[in-house]
């Protein structure tokens, strides 16, 4: 990476500018007061970790489906805006992003476990960064074309629940940037065995 005047680097000069502009359509997402996640009643494979963080397998299990009146009530009105109404928290705002503790991330609509501590990592995005989820059977990715970009959009798989973006641009070994907005999560540290 090359520095720049100061020890700043492209990337950062990049990433802030990014963050700026970014700044700005916040505003939107917050006011827009836009169209509720429809969730459609179903089953999904999740897969299960026990407070040690420990796999206990893969099960089948029903969609959360509340009505958007018990989600809410379930959660505050940042969370409802940005999981339920696909918004976005400020950066470097929200919750998680300076937590360094040894846990779990899990969805804070349904309880899912989403990401490792083990997996975090510091991208200066003003964001939580992960190099890969904790089970690919809990994310859901879809194509999120909002505002001219075609990006990856990333979903809790059990309640549907919005949660951030991934990107190319991470670390070895996925070279992935799971890009999440901490207002999504709820982190539960490990439990000793």
């Amino acid at each position: 990476m090359m520095n720049l005047a100061g020890g700043t680097t492209r990337r950062t000069l990049l990433l802030s500018g990014l963050a700026v502009a970014g700044l700005a359509t916040v505003g939107f997402f917050a006011r827009a007061g836009g169209s509720t996640i429809a969730s459609k009643p179903g089953k999904v494979e999740i897969a299960f970790f026990d407070e040690g963080g420990r796999p206990l397998g893969v099960e089948t299990v029903d969609k959360v489906i509340k009505s958007d009146e018990a989600w809410a009530e379930q959660l505050s009105g940042l969370a409802f805006r940005v999981a339920r109404q696909n918004g976005t928290e400020r950066a470097f705002s929200g919750p998680h992003l300076d937590k360094h503790d040894d846990g779990l991330y899990r969805c804070i609509g349904c309880d899912t476990a989403l990401f490792s501590s083990e997996t975090k990592f510091e991208s200066g995005t003003g964001w939580p960064s992960f190099w890969q989820p904790i089970a690919k059977e809990n994310i859901v990715e879809l194509v999120d074309s909002s505002f001219g970009l075609t990006r990856t959009g990333l979903s809790c798989a059990r309640c549907d629940s919005h949660l951030g973006h991934v990107f190319t641009d991470g670390p070895p070994p996925t070279g992935l940037r799971y890009c999440i907005n901490g207002v999504t999560l709820t982190f539960v540290p490990l439990v000793s065995a």
